[in-house]
């Protein structure tokens, strides 16, 4: 008897183990690892992965599958091995991982039909009656099941997923000649004369060369209307397919096909070790620490080149944000159809194309954000993490896992290299480096040996002693200006979207909260509304202060919205296009905005941090960053770490071709370390100084952190829990270790619900993670019953 070991679909602590299962005769041979199954579960029958088959089990009563979901495994051992591993590091449920792993559209309900893709095979003709597709339902009901699953390990047949209400498959109605040219001849004498359309339709398949032809060109190319094919496809004369058309995100785009470029002598330094690495077939991981407009991209494509061409496979991450059509472009213009590309900005049906690409292994290389490090490749060659330092590469929903770590697993498994990239690594990979543990490459220069463009630190204390209460330091304002009337290009950047940070009533100082949470609410202009950033809740703008009458409300702070509005006003000329959150929702507007700002049909371009990385454009000679301190004075310690890769990152989009450029910061903290470093991009400088305060204050990299928050509706038993949850784990950290809080967290309130946290500091802790499942299993459970939700994050990048 075949005994299938499988993780069952209820993200919960007392079922994340494995259950045993008999597998019935009938599925015998056909189960394999990384297939989903239904089994019986209590009263209802679930979802489970299946994670390992045995012969034998010690459970005497044992409960039988009760049918296969899938004909090949959707996760493949090295996946499976993976989802083990991260569970552990991240203090999450199996099941939880493994759905990570997959394209969303796998997740929703779906239907399955099995599609043929070979036309030759006589077993099929029997199977499937002469139909191209059978549903999943008609094939268990006749048992069809473990014959076609034989067929689809030969590639002669495939499962499709249809996801209700989620992704469809897309597909086109396609015709075929079904009878010889003889016999059309006489169907064509024998016809009626009133006939006519379907004659015509003779005639000129008489006339075409023979092959499949989508019905709706064949009606347009013979000039005739749908009706007569249909006819003449009741008559046997031509039969009927529905052929499969992957949704492609890029159809519409011609990409440029590029070659490689010669190699600088920094860039082929870069490139040796790597090189050496993919022949060698042995793991490494390198930092390549190169200045903004180094020529990093092209060290990525030449190593991709070289990995292809021993036929392999790459994955390469480009944070969510700078996945502007510039990267995608890059990539598919070097390698063409051999390109997938998975990013959120993709419809659910378009993710799954892809996704559904890489596993039929149509492709070699994969693009795309964070979760593009699952990618089903069986024999990876190489793995680039580009903008290593990002913040989206750490999951903030379960599992809680980074994409660096993930890659350097993956690249242990296949002995292959990992090159993580940036102008501003992570403290923590620098460290790496600078141990040895990392293999530091370094580009110092600019490609066309162009120094850093000029950066100028504007003291917005000192403008507003001379009288200027303008957004805009006269300094920056000037050289808008010259730009415009020279015919160049600005960037203007602030992270911060919306027309005003808050409203405030200058009588009595109330400002408007938001209900559900404590923080304020920012004003958004264009809908007339105050909107929370935090849970979406949205009110009008009140005419008078809510609590002393006052009709003087006055809007303080500044956002993107409000921004442009005085850009209008003070440069009527100047042509601005705005690129945040708000103006990029809907499907294909980032592309929209970039391409319409690449043509030199905008003179300004004003966003935030969507603009910060990734952009090349040749016009671009001036950067203003309108607020350095937007980020510096969060409770946070990576605050001057965010600024200082933030800024320099900004700056690097000035003068990277032919024309020079120049960088304009405007701050009321221009004293502060990480503004006057980045001015200079001295990140050497940088990284001395910040870790030096790291070290005082005890955090990474010289520390590993924990983060538990507890949320309660109620806010005394939040206080309770985290007490209790503190003092159990007290109990079980060394003295090395320390523990901080419990403490409200920095917003004590979202969406109705108290939050209060602790954190633990600690170097090498045995028993730490041991004792935070047991936290875990203690509350779970509760947590259904009283409304209590606790999350630990291990190395948080989100403090808030």
């Amino acid at each position: 008897m075949t005994i299938a070991q499988v993780i069952v679909d209820v993200p919960s602590l007392g079922t994340d183990k494995v259950f045993d299962y008999a597998v019935p005769k009938k599925w015998e041979g056909m189960i394999r690892p990384g297939m989903r199954v239904a089994v019986p579960f209590g009263p209802r029958s679930i979802q489970g992965f299946v994670v390992k088959l045995n012969e034998h089990t010690d459970i005497e009563k044992i409960k039988n599958i009760i049918q296969p979901l899938d004909l090949a495994p959707v996760l493949n051992e090295e996946l499976l091995q993976l989802g083990d591993w991260m569970a552990k590091e991240t203090i999450s449920y199996k099941v939880s991982v493994f759905h990570a792993m997959l394209p969303v559209a796998m997740k929703a309900k779906y239907e399955k039909i099995i599609r043929r893709t070979d036309n030759a095979s006589l077993l099929l003709d029997k199977l499937f009656e002469g139909k191209q597709e059978v549903s999943w339902k008609e094939a268990e009901k006749r048992s069809l099941l473990p014959a076609l699953h034989k067929e689809i390990e030969k590639g002669n047949a495939e499962v499709i997923y249809f996801v209700k209400d989620r992704a469809r498959k897309k597909l086109k109605r396609t015709v075929e000649l079904a009878a010889g040219k003889d016999e059309l001849e006489d169907i064509l004498f024998s016809l009626p004369s009133n006939a006519v359309n379907q004659a015509k339709l003779i005639r000129h398949l008489l006339d075409s060369e023979p092959g499949m032809i989508e019905a709706a060109v064949l009606a347009k190319e013979a000039g005739v209307p749908a009706a007569a094919i249909k006819a003449l496809i009741k008559k046997g004369v031509l039969s009927e397919h529905m052929v499969e058309e992957y949704r492609d995100p890029y159809e519409h785009k011609d990409f440029e096909r590029t070659s490689p470029l010669p190699l600088t002598k920094d860039q082929q330094a870069a490139m040796d070790p790597v090189l050496r690495s993919i022949e060698e077939r042995s793991h490494e991981t390198f930092l390549l620490y190169g200045v903004t407009g180094s020529g990093k991209t092209e060290v990525y494509l030449q190593a991709i080149q070289e990995v292809i061409k021993q036929g392999k496979e790459a994955i390469v991450l480009v944070p969510e944000i700078a996945l502007t059509p510039q990267m995608v472009e890059r990539f598919k213009g070097r390698f063409g159809s051999d390109v997938a590309v998975l990013h959120s900005r993709l419809s659910i049906g378009e993710q799954y194309d892809e996704w559904r690409k890489i596993q039929r292994k149509e492709v070699k290389v994969v693009v795309g954000a964070r979760s593009a490090i699952f990618a089903p490749f069986e024999n990876l060659g190489i793995i680039i993490i580009d903008e290593e330092h990002e913040s989206s590469y750490k999951q903030e929903e379960i599992p809680r896992y980074h994409a660096r770590d993930v890659a350097i697993k993956r690249g242990e498994y296949h002995r292959c290299p990992v090159i993580l990239g940036s102008a501003t690594p992570s403290l923590e990979s620098f460290a790496r480096a600078q141990k040895g543990v990392y293999h530091l490459l370094t580009l110092s220069k600019r490609m066309n040996d162009r120094g850093l463009p000029p950066v100028t630190v504007v003291d917005m204390r000192e403008e507003m002693r001379s009288g200027n209460r303008s957004m805009f330091s006269s300094d920056l304002f000037e050289k808008i200006k010259d730009r415009l009337h020279k015919g160049e290009q600005t960037v203007l950047f602030l992270n911060r979207r919306g027309h005003s940070t808050f409203i405030m009533c200058r009588d009595c100082g109330y400002v408007m909260q938001c209900p559900h949470c404590d923080i304020s609410m920012t004003y958004h202009r264009s809908s007339n509304e105050m909107k929370c950033h935090y849970c979406g809740f949205q009110t009008g703008v009140p005419a008078e202060c809510p609590e002393c009458g006052s009709s003087h409300i006055r809007y303080f702070g500044m956002g993107t919205q409000k921004v442009e509005e005085e850009l209008v006003k003070l440069l009527p000329e100047a042509r601005i296009i705005r690129m945040d959150v708000d103006t990029t929702t809907r499907k294909g507007a980032h592309e929209r905005i970039l391409e319409h700002f690449q043509a030199g049909k905008a003179d300004i371009l004003l966003g935030t941090q969507m603009i910060a990385k990734g952009l090349d454009f040749p016009n671009i000679t001036l950067v203003g960053v309108l607020s350095a301190d937007t980020m510096l004075h969060l409770p946070d310690f990576r605050a001057a770490e965010k600024t200082f890769q933030l800024l320099t990152q900004v700056s690097g989009r000035a003068g990277r071709h032919e024309l020079s450029g120049e960088v304009v910061v405007q701050t009321y903290t221009p004293e502060h370390y990480s503004i006057q470093l980045a001015a200079l991009q001295d990140y050497q400088r940088f990284y001395n100084q910040e870790m030096a305060m790291r070290k005082i204050g005890l955090y990474p990299p010289f520390y590993y952190l924990a983060l538990v928050t507890v949320t309660h509706e109620d806010l005394m038993q939040a206080v309770a829990a985290t007490e209790k949850i503190s003092n159990f784990l007290k109990s079980n950290i060394s003295e090395e270790a320390i523990l901080l809080g419990p403490v409200a967290s920095p917003i004590p309130k979202i969406n109705d619900r108290y939050r209060y946290q602790c954190l633990i500091k600690y170097k090498r802790e045995p028993n730490l993670f041991s004792a935070m499942r047991k936290v875990l299993e203690h509350y779970n459970p509760q947590a259904s019953r009283d409304g209590l939700s606790i999350t630990i994050d291990i190395n948080p990048y989100n403090m808030m």
